[in-house]
């Protein structure tokens, strides 16, 4: 009998596209009764080590509002955000620093809340009037939301373990040839990068879990 597949889902909150599979991932695995390890990352490492084109490029987009190019951005992160359920605004600075969110999630997965608080800093950064996600008022505000101990939360992202965890998963990606976020692994390098990759993750588990 062939073994259960494994899925891991690399991603960083400050991407719209991420949010949406976030978001749409979690149905689908509920469906197929199959677990998913959730893999923190930051994407500015990604992009610095391996997609350094893609800042000059989003820079000139985003820096430019009347843009057709930033105009079509702006129209299909909200027709995705209709279709899962959620809303989403171009932030003010996107894109902020989600350093500081991403060590948490580390927190949050050892207290047994790591998709809450993951739904959370996304909602915050992508659907809030603070999504300033490097405040610490907003972070705490998240810690409140989510059931989290706020001073244990900031005690953690300032220890080294921490830092260490998040930038360990960022080189894992890395080294496995993943260039952004999200990023899907199953079975540990049959990889999918982005949001509307996800009809073919569930094509590939269902076709594994009929040969099994």
């Amino acid at each position: 009998m062939a073994a259960t597949p494994q899925l891991e889902f690399f991603y960083d909150c400050s991407s719209p596209w991420t949010y949406f599979a976030f978001t749409r991932i979690q149905p689908i695995m509920e469906q197929l009764a199959l677990p998913i390890r959730w893999r923190p990352i930051l994407v500015g490492g990604v992009f610095n080590a391996v997609n350094q084109e893609l800042y000059a490029a989003r820079e000139g987009m985003f820096s430019s509002p009347d843009n057709p190019r930033m105009k079509y951005f702006i129209k299909d992160m909200q027709d995705w955000a209709r279709l899962c359920g959620v809303r989403t605004e171009m932030p003010a600075g996107h894109p902020i620093s989600s350093v500081k969110a991403m060590r948490g999630a580390f927190y949050a997965e050892e207290q047994g809340a790591l998709v809450p608080y993951s739904r959370e800093v996304f909602a915050t950064y992508w659907d809030s009037d603070t999504p300033d996600i490097t405040s610490d008022e907003v972070l705490a505000a998240i810690c409140g939301r989510v059931g989290l101990d706020a001073e244990g939360f900031f005690t953690a992202i300032a220890n080294q373990q921490y830092k260490d965890l998040l930038r360990q998963n960022t080189d894992e990606l890395i080294a496995r040839g993943g260039f952004g976020s999200p990023t899907i692994f199953i079975n540990g390098d049959d990889m999918y990068f982005g949001n509307d990759r996800l009809e073919l993750v569930e094509a590939r588990l269902r076709e594994l879990l009929g040969s099994s």
